[in-house]
């Protein structure tokens, strides 16, 4: 609706540059902001039944800020946050300016830490930037709005007073003749303005400050005594003062206002030629009901309340009643929204009733449209369709189809009668209810008339002309057909021949190669007899074409029955004959291609299927020379060494087989059902046969260097392969009830021959029980503290090396066995036995117990009963015997 397009937010002043542009305020003007914000917050928050007492400290923690804005806007704003932490703080007064941000006011220069730190300089910014959006932004006074609107608005109502000059908000201002003037212009009975001076503005500001507070509910927000003595008065302070003057008188006038500019907008009875228009106004309307309406419902109820609170106010105060100017009280207003209501109830009335008929109108102008063009839209071609002249070059076929198609068409024809006699009946009820658009309506009409009668004359012609062509055509249809039953299946046999010579082959094998040329020659057999009926076909037609010349018949047309033309034929036999000397070729060359694959298939397979196993052999001899200990250490080292070199004049073999492969590779041969090797497998397990025959030469050299440098003999050196090979069993990383009974019997009972497969290498398990079968107490503490020297890095497994020479440490460290000979005689008393009361008395539980079951009985002249032989379980203890 145009009439409130027009009211959109205008822009206003900007607070912010000011603000940035002069941070220090002139003190006067600080001091009369400082009194005039206060009040007018003041008068928002008594409404929550609260208010401030020092602008920058009571805003800080953003509480009362957020409650201003609800109160003023009349919106709820988020939960604040109740915490007394600065952070608390912060959040609140970010979410005020949040939301006045969100009524489109940019704020700049002005953030939450100044207001939480009491910056008072932008705390009077921040409630002069809510003053313009919430109090002047909306003030519209003769197509002028915000801060112009408002001056206007003071020159329009001080304008009978002669001496007052209204010209900005500072100066013209300080004799306080101007506030008189707005009071008295408004409520004159509340100021005698003939008594009043121009030379005595403390009088005037007082008188103008106490009669608005007292009569007209406007806090004083301004000190007579600030303004007087000041040389220009802070601007902020008297606008915001100023509007709430306004806000005092105007509201009544606003809302009559806006009732007579919406009353002739609702009485124009003007229809609209369209439906699309009528909508326009029906939403328009529903716009005026849903948007601008309410608040003006809501206006003119706070406009009653207002009233009647200050009457009520006045009478308690036994004061005169407040009686507005003419043509501004209650009753007026009232009767002013009765009339609206009449006339918004009359107008919506008549858009109903228009739009119901235009709605009948629109219905039958778009039927008239939908037949019409439905009629048009199968017209259309149609008078071109019954002239062309197609039967003249057509076939006896095409002219049955045409002469078929044509009976449809007189079918289609006369259904469609109906139609145009319900186009016609429309356009004369349209006519009979003055619709607007009725020539252009009359003219379709009439266009629809005249093309439907003649394409009923040039249907009639048309079948004429069909069935005397028809007559001519018949005698040569049945060599047609003929031609076409024997062309068609020849023609496909061809086009598969050609297809088969010029398909592309893949063949991997002679056989395959052998069966695709067998296939060839079984073709070849069957052409001489594919060229007698190719002849036979060019026969028939050669006899239709000695008909049509005998005859003069038309025969621009081709076959009906087929598309096949005598060229065609003879073109793909040309290309048959052409195409069968070049398969004969490409089998030649593929058949001796697959023939040269075999061989390098053959070759490859021999020379792998006899590395693939000697490199296997290897492996397991290398893997036994690791843990079978014959001979000494050199002795093993030589023999590796006689290994590798083998080993390494292997090379040459494996180089040919590279380059066997090769040839493969390049042949683009994948499969080789010769050998079950692939170079892979070859080149993984020639690089796994020289790092491991390397690998187990450094090891032995290694236990060699170990042995020389600890002074192990070669017995100990077997002692400890022995024992490390028994418990290397597998890589399940725990002693299982079998691995265990091993470990028992390694303490004392025979050891039979181990099957499995040794890695070179125990798991921390393993290792472990291998220490407590040679008498290592494993407690929890002492195992780790071993680990940590046999497996620094955490690698969870303990090599032979670190074995070795952990062994060979701790041999070098522990006592002989003749110095615990010793310890056992001084234990005994000097006897050569001793007993198990003895054992249990002077050694722990455990070791006590230990030793006992692995004493023999003592068996020299001075024996007792139970006395135990501790010299063969000491020389056995260190290997110099068995138990």
């Amino acid at each position: 609706m145009d009439h409130y397009d027009s009211q959109q937010t205008n822009d206003y002043m900007q607070p912010e540059e000011d603000w940035d542009r002069d941070l220090l305020l002139d003190p006067a003007w600080e001091k009369q902001q400082r009194k005039t914000f206060t009040a007018w917050c003041n008068s928002h928050l008594r409404k929550a039944g609260t208010q401030i007492e020092n602008i920058e400290e009571d805003f800080r923690d953003g509480l009362k800020l957020m409650l201003l804005l609800e109160v003023i806007s009349g919106e709820r704003l988020a939960k604040p946050e109740r915490g007394k932490m600065r952070v608390h703080k912060i959040s609140n007064v970010n979410k005020a300016l949040d939301f006045i941000a969100s009524k489109g006011v940019k704020l700049v220069s002005i953030g939450a830490e100044e207001i939480v730190d009491g910056n008072v300089k932008m705390t009077l910014g921040m409630i002069w930037t809510i003053i313009l959006r919430f109090a002047i932004q909306d003030i519209s006074v003769e197509e002028t709005s915000a801060k112009e609107g408002l001056l206007l608005w003071c020159q329009r109502k001080t304008a009978p007073y002669k001496n007052v000059n209204i010209q900005n908000f500072h100066i013209s201002w300080k004799d306080g003749l101007g506030f008189c003037a707005l009071i008295h212009r408004h409520r004159p009975e509340l100021i005698d303005y003939g008594k009043l001076r121009k030379d005595d503005p403390l009088t005037n500001l007082n008188t103008a400050f106490d009669v608005a507070e007292k009569y007209l509910d406007i806090p004083k927000m301004l000190d007579a005594e600030d303004i007087v003595g000041t040389a220009r008065p802070d601007e902020k302070a008297i606008m915001t003062y100023v509007s709430s003057f306004y806000h005092a008188f105007s509201g009544a006038q606003k809302l009559l206002e806006w009732i007579r500019r919406t009353i002739p907008w609702l009485e124009n009875r003007v229809p609209e030629n369209t439906m699309h228009a009528m909508q326009q106004k029906l939403e328009d309307f529903r716009d005026y009901r849903r948007l601008h309406k309410p608040p003006k419902v809501q206006e003119k109820c706070q406009l009653e309340i207002n009233f009647n609170t200050l009457q009520t106010k006045l009478r308690l105060s036994n004061r005169p009643a407040f009686m507005p100017s003419e043509g501004r009280m209650v009753s007026d207003i009232n009767n002013a929204w009765g009339c609206l209501e009449q006339v918004e109830k009359g107008y919506e009335e008549w858009l109903l009733n228009e739009i119901r008929r235009l709605e009948r109108l629109d219905h039958l102008a778009e039927k008239f449209r939908q037949k019409a063009s439905i009629h048009e839209a199968w017209t259309d071609g149609k008078e071109a369709m019954l002239r062309q002249k197609d039967y003249e070059t057509a076939t006896l076929s095409e002219i049955k189809a045409l002469l078929k198609k044509h009976e449809a068409f007189e079918s289609d024809l006369a259904a469609h009668q109906d139609r145009v006699e319900q186009i016609a009946a429309i356009a004369q009820e349209l006519n009979e209810l003055d619709y607007y658009d009725s020539p252009s309506v009359n003219a379709r009409c009439q266009k629809i008339c005249d093309q439907w009668d003649n394409l009923g004359a040039l249907t009639q012609k048309r079948r004429e002309a069909l069935e005397r062509t028809e007559k001519l055509l018949e005698t040569i249809d049945q060599l047609y057909l003929e031609y076409a039953k024997r062309a068609a299946p020849f023609n496909n046999w061809m086009e598969g021949a050609m297809e088969d010579l010029q398909d592309t082959f893949i063949v991997h094998t002679i056989e395959e190669i052998q069966g695709l040329t067998t296939a060839h020659e079984q073709f070849k057999a069957t052409l001489p007899d594919a060229d007698k009926e190719r002849l036979a076909i060019l026969g028939i037609h050669n006899e239709v074409s000695k008909i049509v010349q005998t005859y003069h018949v038309n025969m621009a047309g081709t076959n009906p029955y087929t598309t096949i033309t005598p060229q065609e034929i003879n073109g793909k036999w040309d290309h048959v004959r052409q195409l069968v000397p070049r398969r004969d070729q490409a089998l030649t060359e593929e058949h001796a291609r697959q023939q040269h694959n075999e061989r390098l298939r053959k070759q490859f397979g021999a020379q792998a299927n006899v590395i693939g196993p000697w490199i296997q052999t290897k492996m397991e001899e290398i893997g036994r020379i690791s843990i079978e200990m014959h001979g000494t250490l050199e002795d093993q080292l030589s023999h590796l060494r006689q290994y590798e070199k083998s080993i390494v004049n292997y090379k040459p073999k494996i180089d040919q087989l590279e380059g066997d492969h090769q040839l493969i590779q390049e042949a683009l041969i994948f499969d080789n059902k010769h050998t079950n090797y692939t170079m892979e497998h070859i080149r993984v397990g020639w690089e796994q046969l020289l790092t491991t025959i390397a690998r187990t030469i450094n090891e032995v050299e290694n236990q060699i260097l170990t042995r020389d440098a600890k002074g192990i003999s070669q017995e100990q050196m077997n002692e400890f392969r022995a024992s490390f090979n028994h418990f290397d069993r597998d890589h399940s990383g725990t002693l299982g009830p079998e691995e265990f009974k091993a470990c028992l019997i390694s303490l004392g009972y025979d050891i039979g021959n181990d099957p499995q497969k040794k890695t070179g290498m125990m798991d921390t398990d393993d290792f472990r029980a291998c220490l407590i079968s040679m008498g290592y107490n494993m407690g929890e503490a002492e195992f780790a503290r071993i680990m940590s020297i046999v497996d620094p890095n955490r690698l969870g497994v303990v090599t032979f090396q670190a074995f070795i020479d952990f062994m060979s440490r701790e041999t070098a460290d522990t006592d002989t066995a003749d110095q615990v000979m010793a310890s056992f005689k001084i234990l005994a008393g000097d006897k050569n036995y001793i007993t198990m009361d003895e054992l249990r008395r002077e050694l722990p539980p455990d070791q006590a117990e230990y030793c006992i079951a692995r004493m023999a009985p003592y068996t020299g002249p001075d024996s007792v009963p139970g006395a135990l032989d501790y010299m063969s379980f000491s020389t056995a203890l260190y290997g110099e015997s068995d138990l």
